[in-house]
């Protein structure tokens, strides 16, 4: 088993757990079987939810936690994190703010950039320079670098960013500059360690995302191994604590804390990994994810295996680190709905949040997302949960109707409810159509894969909308995102700019060189983390036509040249087989296979109602009969068709009118889609089995 060392004399039990805005979710392997546990989330501090959920566990020896985290991701759109000093060369310090010429919004004349994270009195310049050849053309003496220091330390900074010119090609300068700042006691970022790739402006940008957050997430990832470990257990028996990373591997706490701008997208990373892995299990490559949550919602497109990007933005500031390609939107069960100005009915993006939650959970007194499935009789009070937490509807109705009355509005909470439904349904749908139809895919070749607490109610109208076959409601989707993380491996991406020009053949022993370099970086940091299994390399490049401003990633063989010229042929329509190609970039990534065990199922809750009932849902905006029953009492194999509302214990899903659906041998609940236009208007009098 590759575990971390040092064996202990107790097994650890390995326990992954996601936390989200309005609950933290657990899941772990007992008897071979999936464990789910949700407990609600603790927003001032996520690490007391997480305690309290692994003490609730019961596991008497160590624990290994794998652990998605929106701390980072919570800082940075609040602009919460640390004071931050910015040493770059100098005449450069406006770099970060100056970015480059693109305008999010084209015609906005009253548009405002996202400013940026250090202010301009705590930039401050070195008089150095390194060529794009790597050479040195000034290096800073010792007087140059104790005046920085004493101005740096003047601004009182909690953590430093250091960004120079071409420190990719030769790091020497960077290195002197932070051998003085490391004295000053802060925590250092330096581009050349997180991010040693060409272009100053995203190089700049990412190091100072990851100085911005480095205080914060070492704070509370230092709290959460203090929780995991506070009965003060010997070496033998101490728990340990690794994060999920944005490009969908797990990495150890240390090196989160280090680097946390590659944990933006720690609990998004996860979702789209379990989906993937679940939607194999019943047989389907390509997967449109549907995450839908209590304050956002995530989408993502895939083919295969889950694979990273290099190019992203997370609340408006670039950072280009290895993340999975994930579109978010401020919709979720929590979405507060409202009235604007115009009278016309808004969804979004604002949040309900944990507390006080929506109304239906007992302390909120606006109306949410949640409140619309539960007064539509999507939600069924009595099977929240699995029947240990009560929604309240007449509450519910009561201060719906009352709200409604303090707007001025004449419609009915059902009415209301419904047009909550539709608002968001089409923010969803856009989101989905930005990962798809935008980027060249059809939808229609796709399976809508829906999971997060509030996914398996919205599914089927979004792939109706899309015209897709089929939504799957995998097992345990309410956690998804925590099982994603227990289905990961650990990894650790490199990269290094090179800038080279080929002709007909790459050149292949000059590659291998600094592939072979990598690699050995690679091997070093796995083993120092204690990760004994073997290491599988992935080797990749950045390729470019001589003259092109961005690249295409082709994965690295003696057919680096012509893979090119296909993918840039499937990418835009056509190719240049005669123009000089540019290797830009290469990459590696190392992964090493997690040592927990393998799942044989998902272990069963019986404590949802087994007696299957019929009661009147709302759809196609009147209410017509709908099969009420537990997903855990479905036969496996046999088809059923809606209108139905499946519950269990960690979500619901809602089956129109019209529609198939079966529980398949992998556990995932596949739902056929037909046509709306199709979609039959009355429910039929029994429950049907197809032969």
């Amino acid at each position: 088993m590759s575990a971390p060392p040092p064996q202990r004399s107790k097994q650890p039990l390995w326990i992954a757990v996601d936390t989200g805005g309005t609950f933290t979710d657990c899941v772990w392997i007992a008897g071979g079987r999936l464990q789910i546990l949700k407990v609600f989330s603790s927003p001032q501090d996520p690490s007391q939810a997480i305690a309290d959920a692994v003490s609730r566990i019961g596991h008497e020896g160590p624990v290994v936690l794998l652990h998605g985290t929106t701390v980072g991701t919570n800082a940075l759109l609040e602009r919460k994190g640390a004071r931050v000093a910015f040493v770059t060369t100098e005449g450069f310090e406006d770099t970060i703010e100056i970015g480059r010429q693109a305008r999010p919004k084209l015609y906005d004349l009253m548009f405002d950039r996202v400013p940026p994270l250090v202010d301009r009195r705590m930039r401050f310049g070195v008089p150095e320079r390194i060529s794009s050849a790597g050479e040195i053309l000034r290096k800073p003496n010792n007087e140059e670098l104790r005046l920085l220091a004493r101005n740096v330390q003047a601004g009182e900074p909690q953590s430093i960013a250091v960004s120079t010119l071409f420190s990719f090609a030769n790091p020497a300068n960077e290195r002197a500059i932070g051998r003085v700042l490391e004295e000053l006691g802060p925590p250092l970022s330096l581009s050349h360690e997180i991010l040693p790739e060409f272009r100053e402006f995203e190089r700049a940008s990412t190091v100072v995302v990851n100085a911005y957050l480095q205080p914060v997430m070492q704070i509370y990832l230092e709290r959460l191994d203090a929780r995991m470990n506070r009965s003060g257990a010997s070496a033998t028996d101490k728990s340990r604590v690794f994060v999920m990373q944005s490009s969908g591997g797990i990495t150890s706490l240390e090196s989160a804390a280090k680097q946390p701008v590659r944990t933006v997208l720690s609990g998004p990373a996860g979702g789209v990994v379990g989906a993937a892995a679940m939607a194999r299990r019943s047989g389907f490559e390509h997967a449109l994810t549907f995450d839908m949550g209590g304050t956002s919602t995530d989408v993502a497109l895939i083919v295969g295996d889950p694979k990273p990007g290099n190019e992203a933005e997370v609340a408006g500031y670039p950072v280009r680190v290895p993340m999975l390609d994930i579109h978010t939107v401020g919709a979720g069960g929590g979405s507060l709905a409202r009235f604007d100005a115009g009278g016309a009915l808004r969804v979004g993006p604002e949040s309900a949040g944990a507390d006080p939650g929506p109304i239906c959970y007992g302390r909120g007194m606006k109306p949410t997302v949640t409140d619309a499935n539960l007064l539509l009789g999507r939600l069924q009070p009595d099977r929240f949960l699995g029947g240990e937490f009560t929604l309240d509807i007449v509450r519910t109705r009561a201060i719906v109707s009352e709200w409604l009355k303090s707007q001025r509005s004449r419609l009915t909470p059902e009415q209301f409810a419904q047009g909550v439904i539709r608002v968001v349904n089409a923010n969803m749908e856009r989101a989905l159509r930005v990962v798809s139809i935008e980027r060249g895919h059809d939808p229609r070749r796709f399976s809508l894969v829906a999971f997060g607490g509030a996914g398996g109610l919205h599914a089927c109208e979004l792939a109706q909308s899309l015209s897709m076959p089929r939504a799957i409601i995998p097992a345990i989707p309410g956690a998804l995102s925590a099982y994603g993380m227990l289905a990961s491996d650990i990894v650790r991406d490199y990269s290094r700019t090179l800038v080279w020009s080929m002709r007909a053949k790459p050149p292949m022993a000059r590659l291998r060189e600094q592939f072979a370099g990598l690699e050995k970086k690679a091997s070093h940091d796995l083993r120092a983390e204690g990760w004994s299994g073997k290491i599988r390399f992935s080797r990749s490049a950045d390729l470019r036509y001589q003259g092109q401003g961005f690249e295409l990633n082709v994965p690295f063989s003696p057919a680096l040249i012509k893979d090119f010229h296909q993918e840039h042929t499937m990418r835009y329509g056509y190719n240049h087989d005669d123009r000089e190609v540019e290797l830009v970039t290469v990459r590696l990534r190392a992964q090493v296979k997690a040592g927990h065990a393998h799942a044989t199922g998902v272990a069963e809750r019986k404590d949802v109602t087994a007696e299957t009932v019929r009661k009147r849902v709302f759809f196609h905006g009147r209410p017509i009969p709908a099969l009420i029953c537990g997903r855990e009492w479905l036969p496996r194999g046999k088809r059923l068709r809606g209108p139905a509302i499946v519950t269990e214990y960690s979500a619901t899903a809602v089956v129109p009118p019209g529609a198939t659906f079966l529980v398949d041998r992998a556990g995932n609940l596949v739902i056929e889609m037909v046509p709306r236009e199709r979609a039959p208007r009355r429910a039929p009098d029994k429950l049907q089995l197809y032969p």
